[in-house]
């Protein structure tokens, strides 16, 4: 008898009675049902609360030193155009420079050649 009675909650297992709910009143079946206010609810304990904001700390920091490191690398990048188009530049303007100085000298040569002449006539 004492068999018989240990096997028989064993063979049937208590289950839980799902709620069957109805239409609801306003209609709205598509949403969820409501649930009693419960304020303690939510709030986790102080080592947890801790733990994660450290963690999330942690994360922000990297976080920062990877856009750190990204702001650095476009930085330089630019710093590098700057320096080639000004290096540029003023290859072009010592070009142009070098022209002049060329065609004025040139000129200069010129006047001379024509005063040598006029004094020799």
């Amino acid at each position: 008898m004492a068999t018989a009675l240990a096997s028989a909650p064993a063979a049937a297992p208590i289950a839980k009675a799902t709620q069957v709910t109805g239409v609801r009143k306003n209609g709205k079946d598509w949403h969820a049902p409501r649930k009693a206010f419960r304020p303690t609810a939510g709030q986790t304990s102080y080592a947890k609360r801790a733990e994660k904001e450290a963690q999330t700390a942690e994360v922000k920091k990297l976080e920062r030193e990877m856009k750190a490191e990204k702001e650095e690398e476009r930085q330089r990048r630019i710093q590098a155009i700057k320096d080639k188009r000004a290096a540029k530049e003023e290859k072009a303007r010592y070009e142009v420079m070098a022209q002049k100085m060329h065609a004025k000298r040139v000129e200069r040569l010129r006047r001379r050649e024509k005063r040598n002449k006029m004094l020799k006539s």
